[in-house]
């Protein structure tokens, strides 16, 4: 008898529909055989199948079992195909009478029946969706990440039993509720700007990269506070919309970084990569592709602490990312396109001991700052560790100085992130009307059609941009993402058209060396 069943397999962040055929023969000695370029997990689902069917009370058929995960050229990877696998034998065998033309089934079963959580849940619940079925069942502890999507029924099961019972009739059980995706921003950060002391113009600057999602360079001498302005960063940020939740949800369920504790992300990432990480940890791949720390900070903030230490191979990677806002894997099993929509924060010290440019005398106010002891080639090779292409690909090079010793004892708090954020989320909320229909959400995304649409200049700011042009020998890609930098200015200076004093103060945040 003939079975089938409909499953998913994941390409990256997305899913395809995979249907389960099991064929159980009347002659011939008795085997399992799985066939449709299955891999060592799925090829293993043979063993917890036939375990998890004894186990329940079912009987496993003692006869030629032939299974085929269609379409056969596609790979499968993973034991999400475990519980329609047994439910497939189950019907062949004839102990199971039931229709699931309607029906999406995914599981990882255990030795004993139970049902364990299974990566990349919510992207096969979207599939199930876009293929017009009416229901899915998922494992217990995936079930609310799945009842995002509205228009499917989810049903939660614990185990291969309660599967059978349902689909027997023997049970009834309820749809799961759908889950409201609660995206405000009214949890407790770590970091708040009022506890920072002094940096102002740092400040200033990361309160910009947060209105337009602009790319920020933090340079300073060590102990100056570019590591806790970073950490402080995440607070200012507006909240995740709806549409991104999903997006970001998509990605970490992908990766398994979902379960029953954490079934959703409702803020915003935030990746901080130890400076040893490997290419393949921050931009993907792997024997079995998958996202990097790129792809992980999707719609959130990717933190190079130490920028210059990572390897010069890992930071050029980063160029196409941080322009096409996507980053490409392509391997001999294939090619997989994930998203990488990310602002990025890299801090680095101005040479190897950190204290470059700062004087080693205690001037009246100041801390005092060591001298710095590295030779000029020393200097020469660390500073080329950040390439020009990549420098150029960063909106905002800002300086972070040592903090004076009048504001840090002084016990006055600065202004509150909450306050911040406000401020940001107006501006936001401009750039979303401004860009609605286009699939833009942020300033930072436009491309050059859009630049001259949206960013209209004063003449006197015109006039400031072509000197600038001349004088800081700025490329094409600096020219415009000066204008992009500006237009965020007027936003938060809630202006309809860029004036000189936006882009002078943009201005002020690019390299002192253009390249």
């Amino acid at each position: 008898m003939l079975a089938k069943v409909f499953s998913g397999a994941s390409l990256g962040i997305e899913c395809v529909l995979v249907t389960v055929e099991v064929d159980i023969a009347s002659a011939g000695l008795p085997s399992f055989t799985i066939v449709g370029l299955a891999d060592r997990a799925v090829e293993e689902s043979k063993e917890r199948v036939r375990s998890a069917i004894r186990n329940t009370g079912a009987d496993f058929p003692p006869k030629r079992i032939t299974l085929n995960l269609a379409p056969a050229d596609l790979p499968k990877e993973g034991p999400s195909f475990d519980l329609a696998i047994a439910v497939g034998l189950l019907i062949a065998s004839g102990q199971l009478v039931v229709d699931l033309a309607d029906t999406l089934v995914v599981g990882e079963l255990s030795l004993d029946g139970g049902l364990r959580s299974t990566s990349g849940v919510l992207g096969y619940t979207m599939l199930a969706k876009e293929m017009g079925l009416k229901r899915i069942l998922v494992p217990a502890d995936n079930a609310v990440e799945a009842a995002v999507v509205e228009g499917i029924e989810v049903y939660s099961l614990k185990s291969l039993l309660e599967a059978f019972q349902f689909l027997s009739g023997a049970i009834a059980l309820t749809p799961q509720a759908t889950t409201v995706l609660e995206t405000a921003n009214n949890h407790s950060f770590e970091y708040d700007f009022k506890d920072i002391k002094g940096q102002q113009q740092s400040k200033r600057a990361l309160e910009i990269a947060a209105a337009g999602a602009h790319n920020v360079l933090l340079s300073g001498p060590p102990g100056g506070g570019k590591t806790l302005l970073a950490r402080a960063f995440p607070s200012i940020l507006p909240a995740l919309t709806h549409d991104e939740a999903l997006e970001v949800t998509r990605i970490y369920s992908i990766n398994g970084f979902t379960n029953r504790n954490r079934p959703l992300i409702t803020t915003r990432p935030f990746r901080s990569p130890h400076h040893t990480a490997s290419y393949v940890g921050i931009i993907g791949g792997g024997n079995s592709i998958k996202p990097g720390e790129v792809s992980l900070a999707h719609r959130g903030v990717l933190f190079l602490d130490e920028a210059s230490e990572f390897p010069r191979q890992v930071l050029e990677a980063l160029r196409q990312p941080l322009e096409d806002r996507k980053v490409t894997i392509s391997r001999a099993s294939g090619t997989l396109t994930f998203p990488s929509q990310f602002i990025l924060l890299a801090a680095h010290n101005p040479c190897p001991c950190g204290f470059l440019g700062s004087p080693n005398e205690q001037s009246s106010g100041a801390l005092h700052r060591k001298h710095c002891i590295c030779t000029p080639g020393e200097i020469s090779r660390y500073k080329r560790k950040l390439s020009g292409p990549l420098m150029d690909r960063i909106d905002i090079h800002l300086e972070v100085p040592a903090v004076e010793v009048e504001k840090l004892t002084d016990d006055t708090l600065a202004e509150a992130s909450e306050k911040i954020r406000l401020r940001i989320e107006k501006a936001r909320e401009m750039q979303r009307e401004r860009f609605k229909g286009s699939g833009l959400l942020t300033n930072s995304e436009m491309g050059s059609a859009q630049i001259k649409q949206h960013c209209t200049i004063t003449q006197e700011g015109m006039d400031l941009l072509k000197l600038a042009i001349a004088q800081m020998n700025l490329s094409a890609r600096g020219y415009h993402r000066v204008l992009k930098l500006s237009r965020t200015i007027a936003d938060l200076a809630s202006s309809e058209t860029v004036r000189s004093e936006h882009v002078a103060e943009a201005l002020t945040y690019r390299a002192k060396e253009e390249n």
